[in-house]
């Protein structure tokens, strides 16, 4: 039995620096800071803690289920951890990136974490070309949602609440997709949970600087957690042989390759360059494994 066993078991609900917030099982939110210098807590992990002061000291992280981050040269930032779902969040307006949406995708294969995309802002004239830049994705199997968050509320919640019940679901996409929109629109008193958070991490006005879990439900058993928008996702954790299979329209065709450890760049019979030749794979996905390949080959 693990020397920690007798100590409380909480769940981390937001961090900030070297603070987190942890949550009891009966619901009461205590501060609480790690044990020694390294801090690796994430929201989503358990953990073991116990109380000094007003406050609390974590001295354990319990063993994780997944972990969903990126690295790039010169860091590496966690999102969130023991996740049922990813939603990657995703507008009309302003045009998404691609490469990011792919790279979230590709995180979230490795981590063997579902996903879903939602693409928000139906109701706009844009829609018609996000929907056809989504089209690949939809092909791969990947669940892909369309909302009017602000314009058709009451059709998004019915919508997206049975999709999210009983499971911790990550929320990513930049600013001015309806992060925002989407969690005041499900979770009843996020702005509640948001001032009693900022306040508690002394992190002032909240514009999402820090990860944040929220409850959906009064019974606790819903979680939706927001995360700050990033301009960069870096994909270092990824081994560049491995690539192409968590990239599924890319796997499907790379058993017909010639070679074992094809490349899918210049190699003859190439079973993912000739299925990109007959419109199997389409040209932008295909553009972007080669992007990410070269970040994966540089720096090896």
């Amino acid at each position: 039995m693990s020397k920690f066993a007798g100590l409380d078991v909480g769940l981390v609900v937001a961090g900030h620096g070297r603070h987190y917030v942890v949550e009891t099982p009966e619901g009461e939110r205590i501060i609480c800071h790690p044990r020694g210098k390294k801090s690796d807590c994430v929201v989503g992990d358990r953990v073991r803690w116990q109380a000094s002061g007003d406050e609390g000291v974590i001295e354990h992280v319990e063993p994780r289920r997944n972990l969903l981050f990126r690295q790039d040269e010169w860091k590496t930032k966690s999102f969130a951890a023991n996740l049922d779902q990813l939603l990657v969040l995703v507008a009309a307006e302003p045009v998404f990136s691609e490469s990011q949406l792919a790279r979230a995708l590709i995180a979230a294969e490795d981590a063997g974490i579902p996903a879903r995309v939602l693409l928000n802002k139906a109701d706009l004239p844009a829609i018609g070309m996000a929907r056809e830049r989504l089209k690949a994705y939809a092909a791969m199997g990947i669940d892909v949602l369309e909302v009017a968050l602000k314009a058709r509320k009451d059709e998004a919640s019915a919508l997206l609440a049975p999709l999210l019940q009983g499971r911790a679901t990550l929320v990513l996409g930049p600013s001015g997709t309806g992060k925002s929109t989407l969690i005041n629109l499900l979770a009843p008193d996020a702005r509640a949970q948001v001032g009693e958070v900022s306040q508690a991490l002394n992190s002032g006005r909240h514009t999402t600087t820090h990860t944040q879990w929220y409850w959906l439900n009064e019974s606790r058993e819903t979680g939706l957690i927001d995360s700050p928008g990033f301009q960069e996702f870096g994909l270092r954790q990824i081994d560049a042989q491995r690539l192409s299979s968590l990239m599924p329209d890319l796997s499907e065709h790379a058993g017909a390759c010639k070679f074992y450890n094809c490349s899918h760049q210049h190699e003859p019979a190439c079973g993912v360059r000739a299925a990109l030749e007959r419109g199997a794979i389409s040209e932008s996905r295909y553009r972007i494994y080669g992007e990410i390949l070269g970040e994966l080959v540089k720096r090896a």
